[in-house]
């Protein structure tokens, strides 16, 4: 009975240590989309009043972990028993993100005046604050859908030749990394400046070093979140580019000879323009 106990304990031992080799390959593996998936989480929960920022980042981060229960048993089926549909699934995910970008960026040069007016506008209703943020909450949960699925996928790619209960418990690893990790750094980052108010309000020489510390966090949070905008737009098109250069191999030959990073962000923007246009022009003929 006592060497049963032992065998077993043997073996819970050896899946562990089969868990945490491999959860190292797959954080390799996924750093730079869980990158990505910081940058764009930072950039959609970004732009909301002080007083809801933690609020949104919070409903965002249980849509996110909705996303992801209902990802990896899907993940898990679909790669035991029909795996060719995966990569159709992740084409349609990478059309979505190149989308989502390239959206960014028309508005940004051809609606300026638009956003000019709606800027001017200080005299917003509650309910119609509260209508955009339930709107940007969810933008941001498709959003993370698609790169959940991404993330699931190549985590899942790693351990596709480990027994079940290390491909389980590596991706489960891997998502729950990439919900409480990515949106934890989320919550601090958008409250950097408050800290920095603490810092400043602690300090009784304003040539100390932690009130030039404050100081710089305060005035540092605009352009970080600034710059996590333009950013994120990036890291959609980064990644809706990766996506179909690795699983296109006519799409991979032509962008072989230049850095894997310019080939892919090039994917992604051609992409965008294609899923823009046609909504675009559609647009404009309804206004005619």
């Amino acid at each position: 009975m006592a060497s049963g106990f032992f065998a077993l304990f043997d073996d819970i031992a050896l899946l562990m240590d089969d868990m945490a080799t491999m959860s190292q390959v797959a954080t390799k593996k996924t750093a730079g989309i869980l990158g990505d998936d910081l940058a764009v989480a930072a950039e959609q929960a970004s732009g909301s009043a002080a007083s809801r920022e933690l609020h949104v980042i919070w409903a965002i981060f249980k849509g996110s972990a909705i996303n992801k229960a209902i990802i990896l048993p899907l993940a898990f089926l679909l790669s035991a028993f029909i795996p060719w549909i995966i990569v159709p699934i992740l084409m349609l995910g990478g059309v979505y993100l190149a989308f989502e970008g390239m959206e960014k960026i028309y508005e940004y040069f051809f609606h300026k005046k638009m956003q000019a007016k709606i800027s001017v506008q200080t005299t917003q209703s509650k309910e119609k604050v509260l209508d955009a943020e339930k709107d940007k909450i969810k933008s941001a949960i498709r959003t993370d859908f698609i790169l959940s699925v991404e993330i699931v996928i190549l985590a899942l790619s790693t351990v596709d030749e480990s027994s079940l209960m290390v491909q389980i418990g590596v991706v489960t690893l891997m998502a729950i990394l990439a919900t409480v990790g990515v949106y934890g750094l989320v919550a601090l980052l958008v409250r950097m400046d408050d800290f920095g108010y603490k810092l400043v309000s602690m300090s009784n020489d304003d040539k100390s070093f932690m009130h030039k510390f404050g100081q710089f966090l305060i005035r540092a949070l605009p352009k970080v979140i600034r710059a996590l905008a333009v950013i994120g737009t990036i890291a959609m098109l980064l990644v809706a580019g990766g996506i179909f250069v690795h699983n296109v191999h006519s799409i991979h030959d032509v962008v072989a000879g230049i850095p894997s990073i310019l080939g892919e962000l090039l994917v992604g923007t051609v992409v965008g323009i294609l899923a823009v246009a046609p909504i675009e022009i559609v647009k404009k003929i309804k206004s005619v």
